[in-house]
């Protein structure tokens, strides 16, 4: 089937009350994972690309791997650019066939926030694309960001609902204690916050740092509002770790064919945790 927009999927997975994970993925092995992970559990799936891997990829590589992803799966694929500040690189995303953009112009002041999410917005909804922004600062490294935590920001809940009124944007990443890249202790999330939030805004929400939350944490975010869950580095650490032991196993090892079975196998297994824990298996028949 083609690819669809995020809009409607995840409005759905907000009314019924489960979650859609959002996997950020950097190589055709990776894809191919979370992809047979996705049809296994027959999930509906969000695949991600940030600006770095667009980078190493290229925009044209990436939608071509997809759209063969779609044509062999059965169930409902969005492609989505995530953490973007570039107007030029939206565009361009949009006319090569990507269903959801993220504006993240969450380091710049309310104001400035709110007019590029709009342009965003009007130049996205003429095509059918999803648009995702952000409130408050989520901490970690993403691509060549970093937010030191002491300069992490939660998101004011009446700033939200000005902003999505003011905006007209889709989904909205909010910033309540989660953190990009793998927590040190286990995270502090701000789950009163989030239902201020909730009650506020009707839009679909989104839990960004979805790497290493326990799933008690994930089942009562989502449980008060939460529709979408990033999770990036846990992908990235278990092919990583599944190449090293497999050199370390295998010295003498040159076939590519040999060790990214494995690595794939690797994501696969996160991946289908991840989907079991936000509650989205089995829900493809749905969308």
């Amino acid at each position: 089937m083609p690819l669809v927009s995020s809009t409607e999927m995840l409005q759905q997975a907000r009314r019924e009350g489960y979650c859609i994970t959002a996997f950020n993925v950097h190589t055709l092995e990776m894809l191919q994972a979370v992809v047979e992970a996705a049809c296994e559990a027959q999930s509906p799936l969000i695949l991600q690309t940030t600006v770095g891997t667009i980078k190493h990829l290229g925009v044209g590589y990436v939608t071509a791997m997809v759209r063969v992803a779609t044509e062999q799966s059965s169930i409902p694929i969005a492609l989505h650019l995530d953490h973007c500040h570039d107007y030029g690189l939206i565009e361009r995303c949009i006319q090569a066939g990507y269903t959801s953009v993220m504006m993240d112009a969450s380091m710049l002041p309310f104001e400035q926030n709110v007019e590029l999410t709009r342009q965003v917005v009007e130049l996205a909804h003429r095509s059918g694309v999803n648009v995702e922004a952000e409130l408050g600062k989520v901490g970690g490294v993403e691509d060549e960001r970093i937010v030191a935590k002491e300069d992490a920001l939660l998101a004011d809940p009446n700033e939200c609902e000005q902003f999505v009124a003011a905006t007209g944007v889709d989904t909205l990443a909010v910033a309540i204690g989660t953190a990009h890249g793998m927590y040190q202790g286990e995270p502090r999330i701000a789950f009163e916050r989030l239902a201020q939030i909730a009650q506020r805004i009707p839009i679909p929400l989104v839990l960004h740092g979805g790497s290493g939350i326990p799933e008690a944490q994930v089942k009562r975010s989502v449980a008060l509002g939460m529709a979408k869950m990033n999770v990036a580095t846990e992908l990235r650490i278990a092919f990583s770790q599944s190449l090293k032991q497999s050199f370390a196993e295998r010295p003498s090892e040159n076939d590519p064919r040999h060790y990214m079975k494995l690595a794939k196998q690797a994501v696969k297994e996160i991946a289908l945790d991840k989907m079991r824990m936000c509650g989205c298996v089995g829900k493809a028949a749905n969308h």
